[in-house]
């Protein structure tokens, strides 16, 4: 089952991205104040990311659909 971790953009440098889903620092979405990313694994969690909250799929797009992730604003 896939899970999901919210870092701090300046944690993105520690991101081992063998280990994650996502390829590169580039194919990451970082929330509107560019302050959090996110990244999502399969199996284990990755060491890099203990202590911090891991969230199942439903829990996660709770968050990304709130404010600091998501914006009213046409683009």
């Amino acid at each position: 089952m896939r899970k999901y971790v919210i870092i701090n953009a300046d944690e993105v440098d520690s991101v081992d991205f063998s280990k994650v889903e996502e390829t590169s620092e580039n194919t990451l979405r970082y929330s509107l104040d560019n302050s959090q990313t996110f990244v999502k694994y399969e199996g284990a969690k990755p060491g890099f990311l203990y202590g911090k909250d891991t969230y199942t799929h439903s829990e996660i797009l709770a968050v990304l659909s709130g404010d600091e992730w998501t914006s009213d604003e046409p683009f």
